[in-house]
């Protein structure tokens, strides 16, 4: 089931560049990730209490918290710089750049997770790098 989520989350994320590209238009990039945001947040928390997870807040741990808040202030950086990048440049150049963000996730999860590094995920690892700085000088 994973492999559906992933799709859809690769078609929904292929959608946010094309959605936002046309939407930042005549707009400032850090306006737009704030409006952005806010869609995001009342729809995430929609979710959670359509699905009744709200009574879960509760149980969460400190080191869960400490590292969700990271994970958002990462998230929100991202999203500014990506807007900004959307704003002056073209969408087909913003986006392989931006997803290069696969690799260094990548290499991440083997330093930090501990994560196996095999030969296939090097090598595909690789492709993606070479792929993104062909993308870049053309």
């Amino acid at each position: 089931m994973w492999i559906l989520y992933a799709i859809l989350s690769a078609l929904f994320a292929a959608l946010t560049s094309i959605l936002a590209k046309i939407g930042i238009e005549n707009v400032n990039s850090n306006l737009a990730t704030a409006i952005r945001t806010a869609v995001v947040l009342v729809m995430a928390w929609g979710i959670v209490f359509v699905t009744g997870r709200h009574n879960e807040v509760g149980n969460i741990s400190q080191k869960s918290w400490l590292f969700l808040a990271l994970s958002g202030i990462a998230t929100g950086l991202s999203w500014l710089f990506y807007y900004k990048a959307l704003q002056t440049g073209d969408v087909s150049k913003v986006v392989p750049i931006d997803k290069f963000s696969v690799v260094i996730s990548m290499a991440l999860a083997f330093i930090i997770l501990g994560e196996a590094a095999n030969l296939k995920t090097i090598i595909g690892g690789l492709v993606i790098t070479i792929g993104t700085f062909i993308l870049i000088a053309g």
